[in-house]
């Protein structure tokens, strides 16, 4: 083998290593930019973070950073929107079909949209211009369409008008008539519906009796605001004997979970002449039951006392307590035997 040859085969390996250290130092150097990135944007984000500190406003200091994975709300719909818009072809361009409400077309017209067995419905039938002036013999009925339309009227309040007939007894001569039916509360003339609307309202939807009173009147029922309030009051009076019985199927559970939540109450009596007082500190005691059950104990302070007073001193056998933390809880699983079962949150 000539010297030549050597030579030329050595060049060439030089120029192969060359190549291959060369791409690997290229790969290094970009994982070099790319760690070197990070540690920029995350220096960044916290300098960002400084500046809000000492430059922001109040309520900007506590601001979560921004996920730059997540999309803003109009972001978000119009990405939606995109995805699911259905696109038709015209000679210049793609034009997005306007979306139109369900009943624009006849199918769509006949789909309830409604529970039928719950939600009141009124027939009306339309008759086409041709059959009014058609006698009967003249037409028949092979079919029918329907169409369903979302409708609203002024209040859902009744009145019941009971006939009470004063009759007087030819043989006798005794006038007499049946008494009036029983109220759920006694001499009022709140029917027990209204009485029981009246609570959910205010509880369950939150609507505060003012604003019933509002509805009352524009529905044109007179009534009195106190006299709204007095309902409420008898109504939840009425609640007590079923709270009660719900309370100590709750006792009677093996597995009870309890918490205690402060609510202001009432108002103390102001130390200051014309201005009011400041609203009383109360707790509830939220207790849950084996049957799904939950009440609101209230107690006006969060001593430990009141734990036996809302689950006694008698639970069942094997009972366990659910419950976070606090001292009281674990005081009273020792004074009874039952087992405290802590919230892994505490």
């Amino acid at each position: 083998m000539s010297i030549a040859s050597n030579d030329a085969k050595h060049d060439t390996a030089l120029t192969s290593l060359n190549a291959a250290d060369f791409a690997a130092l290229m790969q290094s150097k970009d994982a070099t930019i790319e760690t070197l990135e990070g540690r920029v944007a995350a220096l960044q984000r916290q300098i960002d973070w400084f500046k809000r500190q000492i430059f922001g406003s109040k309520s900007e200091r506590f601001t979560a950073e921004p996920n730059p994975q997540q999309l803003h709300l109009g972001e978000t719909l119009a990405a939606a929107i995109e995805q699911t818009a259905e696109r038709r072809t015209v000679p210049a361009h793609t034009r997005r079909v306007p979306k139109r409400d369900a009943a624009a077309s006849e199918e769509a017209e006949a789909l309830p949209f409604f529970d039928e067995t719950r939600v009141p419905v009124e027939t009306i039938e339309v008759l086409t211009p041709e059959v009014a002036a058609l006698a009967p013999d003249q037409y028949e009925v092979i079919g029918e369409k329907v169409s369903y339309r979302l409708a609203q009227r002024p209040g859902s309040y009744l009145v019941i008008k009971y006939v009470r007939p004063v009759i007087k007894r030819k043989d006798t001569g005794t006038i007499g008539a049946a008494p009036a039916p029983l109220g759920v509360i006694e001499g009022s003339r709140a029917e027990v519906s209204f009485v029981a609307g009246l609570l959910i309202d205010k509880f369950a939807y939150h609507l505060p009796l003012y604003r019933q009173h509002q509805r009352l009147t524009d529905a044109g029922i007179r009534v009195s605001r106190p006299w709204l309030t007095q309902l409420a009051q008898q109504g939840t009076g009425l609640l007590e004997p079923i709270y009660e019985v719900q309370l100590d199927s709750i006792r009677e559970s093996r597995v009870k979970a309890m918490d205690e939540t402060p609510i202001k109450a009432g108002r103390l009596q102001s130390t200051v002449p014309g201005q009011p007082g400041r609203m009383k500190q109360g707790y509830f005691w939220p207790v849950y039951g084996e049957r799904d059950e939950v009440c609101f104990p209230y107690f006006s302070s969060r001593a430990g006392a009141h734990v036996r007073d809302a689950l006694g001193l008698e639970p069942a056998a094997g009972g366990v307590l659910l419950s976070d933390g606090y001292a009281a809880y674990a005081s009273y699983a020792k004074k009874t035997g039952l087992t405290h079962a802590q919230c892994w949150a505490h």
